[in-house]
C-alpha cells in the first residue's frame, strides 16, 4: 500500500467485491457505486489476482465465505500472510455466525450479515472500516523509523510505558547504543555505506533482544535505545552488536550505556537520559564498551550546569582571576626567568576554587571558551602595563588560544588592539596554540597563525606530544617555539627514564632554530636530564606552581635585581 492519494482514483476509492453470486455483486455495486468504484470477483482465485494487481488502490475488500477455487477463509489467511497485502481492511459477508468469529480471528475488520442490512449500516460500516485502516497507515508510517524499521523515539517512550503497565514487577533495563565517531564513517564510506551500517546494527540488536522482552528504537543518526528485561550480559551484547564491523568491513565501535533496574518512578524520557550518561562516559575509550549509570553521573552534570548557568555573572563579577607560572631559560650556568604562561582559575564565591579542568572542556563544549579567554587576554596585558609602569620590568606572558577562536577573521585585530589599549606591544604577549589545532583544517589554521606572526606574535606550538601530529609536520608549521606536553615528559620519565624521544624532538627543533618549553617539570631529576638533553626553557612546580599576580612579581623583582 502506498500513500493516501493512491486510495482515490476520480474522488472515489477502490472497493473490491469477492462474491460468487452474481445477484450480490449487483446488489452491493448498486448500493456502493455513487460513492466508491467497485471491483467485481467471482471466485475467490479471481478475487486474490485482482487485490494483488491493484493492491495500491483497493482501500476495502467485501469478502463472501462460501466461494468455489479459493474459500474466503482461505483467501483472508493468503491477504494476511503478505506483508503488502495484509493492511487493505476485509469485512466478511456471511450468514454464519460460527464463521463469524473464526473471520475475525484470522484478521478481518468487521462483518456484514446476510441478509443484507439496511444500506445505510453497510455505508457507515465500511466507512469506518476504511478510516481506521488508513489511521493505522499514518501511525505505522510515523511508528517506524523508516531506514532501520526500529520504533522513533516518540512511539518508543508510548510502548515503554505500557510495557510497564503489563509488567510492573519486572525489573526493567534502560540502554543508550552509541557508535563512535560515526561521522567520520559516513566521510569515509559515504552515506549509502553509513546507512547500511545502521540497518545491520539495527537488524543485529533486533536479533540479540528477540528472545526477551524488549522493545527498541532509533533515537538520532547513531543513536539506539532499548527497553528490556533486566540482564546480566552486556559485555556479550556489545562484542556481538560489534560483529556487523567483520561484515560490513568497516571499523564499528558500539558503547552501551545501561540504567539498569530502573526507577519505575522516573519518566521514561529520564531513564534514557541516565543512560544517556553512562554512554557518554566512555566516549573514546576504546577499550571500554559497556558503562553503567551511577548517581554521581548526575551529580557531575548537575554540577556542571550549575557551572555553565552562572558563567556570566562570573565573568561579570571577576570571579576569574589570572595566575602566572614562570618559565626559566636554563641553557646558561644559573635559571633566569624568561616569559609566564597566563592561567585562569574560578575563585566561586561559594563553590571555593573550581578546578579549570572541570570548567574549560564544559566552556569548550558549549561555545563559552572565546569570552573567557579575551578576559584572560585582557588581564594579563592590563598586568604587564601594570608592571612594567609601577616596576620597571616585565617579561613576556603567554595565553591560551582555542582551536574555535582561529576560525574567528577578527582574531588577529582583537589580539592587536588589545595590546595596543594597555600600551604593550605584540612581543609582550605570546601565543599558545595547541598541536591538534594545527592538524584539523591545517591550511586556514596556518595562514591565520602566519598572519598573527605578521604582526609580531611570537607562536609557541602548547601540548606537542600529545598524539596528533607527526614529526615531520613540525617542519611546515609556523611556529616560534616548541612546547612539550606534560604527560608526553611525565612518560618518558615513568619508563625507566627512556628520553629518547625527547631527544629526537629537540634535535628536530634545534635544525628548524626553534627552542623546546618543557611543562610540567616536577623533580630536580626531569630538571637536570631535560637541560643535559638540551631542552632550552622550562616550566613546572619544580620552579613554581601558578601563582596569584601579586605573588608573581617576586619573580620579576628578582629578575630585576639580578640584572641591575
Amino acid at each position: 500500500m502506498s500513500g493516501y492519494d493512491d486510495y482515490i482514483s476520480n474522488g472515489k476509492r477502490h472497493i473490491l467485491v469477492a462474491d460468487d453470486e452474481f445477484i450480490n455483486r449487483e446488489l452491493l455495486e448498486n448500493i456502493l457505486g455513487d460513492e466508491y468504484d467497485v471491483l467485481k470477483a467471482e471466485d475467490g482465485e479471481m478475487a486474490y489476482e485482482m487485490i494483488k494487481q491493484n493492491r495500491n488502490t483497493i482501500s476495502l475488500i467485501l469478502l463472501d465465505l462460501m466461494m468455489p477455487k479459493l474459500s474466503g477463509l482461505e483467501l483472508l489467511t493468503c491477504l494476511k500472510q503478505d506483508s503488502e497485502l495484509k493492511g487493505i481492511p476485509v469485512i466478511v459477508l456471511t450468514s454464519d455466525q460460527q464463521s463469524e468469529v473464526e473471520s475475525l480471528k484470522k484478521g478481518a475488520a468487521d462483518f456484514i450479515p446476510k441478509p443484507y442490512p439496511q444500506p445505510d449500516v453497510i455505508k457507515a460500516r465500511i466507512s469506518k472500516s476504511i478510516e481506521l485502516a488508513e489511521d493505522r497507515q499514518i501511525i505505522s508510517a510515523t511508528e517506524k523509523d523508516a531506514l532501520t524499521g526500529l520504533y522513533t523515539s516518540e512511539y518508543f517512550f508510548r510502548y515503554g510505558e505500557q510495557l510497564d503497565k503489563f509488567y510492573p514487577t519486572c525489573d526493567m533495563d534502560a540502554l543508550c547504543i552509541d557508535v563512535d565517531h560515526f561521522h567520520v564513517l559516513n566521510e569515509r564510506f559515504g552515506i549509502a555505506k553509513g546507512d547500511e551500517i545502521l540497518r545491520s546494527i539495527a537488524q543485529r540488536l533486533n536479533s540479540i533482544f528477540d528472545d526477551s522482552r524488549a522493545i527498541l528504537c532509533r533515537k538520532a543518526a547513531d543513536t539506539f535505545l532499548v527497553y528490556c528485561l533486566h540482564r546480566d550480559d552486556y559485555e556479550k551484547v556489545a562484542e556481538q552488536a560489534s560483529e556487523v564491523s567483520a561484515e560490513l568491513s568497516a571499523a564499528i565501535k558500539l558503547r552501551i550505556g545501561v540504567y539498569a533496574n530502573c526507577d519505575k518512578k522516573l519518566a521514561m524520557h529520564s531513564r534514557f537520559d541516565r543512560a544517556k550518561l553512562a554512554a557518554d562516559k566512555i566516549r573514546n575509550n576504546y577499550s571500554v564498551f559497556v558503562s553503567y549509570f551511577k548517581e554521581s553521573l548526575i551529580e557531575k552534570e548537575l554540577f556542571a550546569e550549575k557551572l555553565v548557568a552562572e558563567f556570566p555573572k562570573a565573568l561579570s563579577e571577576k570571579q576569574f582571576q589570572v595566575y602566572f607560572q614562570p618559565k626559566f631559560d636554563v641553557r646558561g650556568g644559573k635559571p633566569v626567568l624568561a616569559s609566564a604562561e597566563a592561567l585562569v582559575r574560578w575563585l566561586h564565591p561559594t563553590l571555593g576554587m573550581i578546578s579549570p579542568g572541570a570548567f574549560i572542556p564544559l566552556f569548550e563544549e558549549d561555545g563559552l571558551i572565546a569570552k573567557l579567554d579575551e578576559y584572560v587576554w585582557r588581564g594579563t596585558a592590563e598586568k604587564i602595563a601594570d608592571w612594567k609602569s609601577r616596576l620597571g620590568i616585565s617579561v613576556p606572558v603567554s595565553v591560551n588560544l582555542s582551536r574555535a577562536e582561529m576560525y574567528d577573521p577578527k582574531l588577529v585585530e582583537l589580539v592587536e588592539q588589545i595590546a595596543l589599549e594597555n600600551g604593550i606591544t605584540t612581543k609582550d604577549l605570546y601565543l599558545e596554540i595547541t598541536e591538534s589545532a594545527y592538524v584539523r583544517d591545517a591550511d586556514q589554521i596556518v595562514e591565520r597563525v602566519t598572519d598573527l606572526r605578521n604582526h609580531g606574535f611570537f607562536i609557541e606550538m602548547d601540548d606537542f606530544g600529545s598524539g596528533y601530529s607527526s614529526l615531520n609536520m613540525i617542519a611546515e608549521l609556523p611556529i616560534d617555539a616548541l612546547k612539550l606536553d606534560m604527560k608526553f615528559i611525565r612518560t618518558a620519565f615513568e619508563k625507566q627514564n627512556d628520553t629518547r624521544m625527547i631527544s629526537i624532538v629537540i634535535d628536530i627543533a634545534d635544525y628548524l632554530g626553534v627552542p623546546v618549553i618543557a611543562e610540567g617539570v616536577e623533580t630536580e631529576e626531569q630538571y637536570l636530564e631535560l637541560k643535559k638533553l638540551g631542552c632550552a626553557i622550562i616550566q613546572g612546580y619544580y620552579f613554581s606552581k601558578p601563582v596569584p599576580a601579586a605573588e608573581f612579581e617576586k619573580f620579576l623583582l628578582e629578575k630585576k635585581a639580578n640584572e641591575g
